[in-house]
């Protein structure tokens, strides 16, 4: 089975929770959040599997604490678990720009899984799917709905900048103006709180 219900992959995540309390937790269902409304606007996809992939992109987080091995983490278990679709949203979420050189921070796992973790991320074969999270990835802190900029912010002040941080920004800039166009509409409209917090 490619994707749990969504009972399971919030049981899922109340389980990792429970080994690895953390903000990670509330950042995961804002994520979901995020995913679910913007699909809803999406033509090519499903708020359900969206919500559920939401809920499970980090999933690797229940063997921390950790910091980028969670995305190898992540993909382990659910590929143990037989939800290979969801184990591969582990896998690419942090990657709108595929490459481990785009990645942020020490490497916080051997250097056989450093290799591991290239060669899948090399092979992934990224879908509209894993682009929405990747998105909704950079729309959620634990607190709730923020701008991309916002959490690039976010993710630079906690872990800093490497060689390849502005190209991965480009990236993730230009993923959000083409899901503005694919939905029609500006994707912070579809955040709950968001653009009354920005004009406030």
């Amino acid at each position: 089975m490619s994707l749990p219900s969504p009972t399971t992959a919030e049981e899922l995540l109340q389980d990792a929770a429970r080994r690895n309390p953390g903000p990670w937790v509330a950042h995961s269902q804002h994520v979901a959040q995020a995913a679910r409304r913007i699909a809803g606007h999406h033509p090519r996809l499903d708020p359900e599997r969206a919500y559920i992939l939401g809920l499970l992109h980090d999933l690797g987080r229940a063997t921390g604490p950790n910091r980028d091995r969670h995305i190898l983490d992540g993909y382990e278990v659910l590929c143990a678990l037989g939800h290979e679709t969801a184990a591969r949203i582990a896998l690419t979420h942090s990657f709108a720009l595929p490459g481990l050189d785009t990645l942020q921070g020490e490497w916080d796992g051997t250097p056989e899984e450093w290799r591991r973790l290239d060669a899948l991320v090399a092979a992934a074969e990224q879908t509209e799917e894993d682009r929405l999270i990747q998105l909704c990835d950079l729309l959620a802190l634990p607190e709730g709905f923020c701008t991309v900029q916002e959490r690039m912010i976010d993710v630079a002040l906690r872990y800093g900048v490497g060689g390849r941080t502005p190209d991965k920004w480009r990236a993730q800039l230009v993923l959000k103006a083409d899901f503005d166009r694919a939905c029609g509409v500006n994707i912070y409209q579809l955040l709950p709180g968001l653009c009354d917090r920005l004009l406030a």
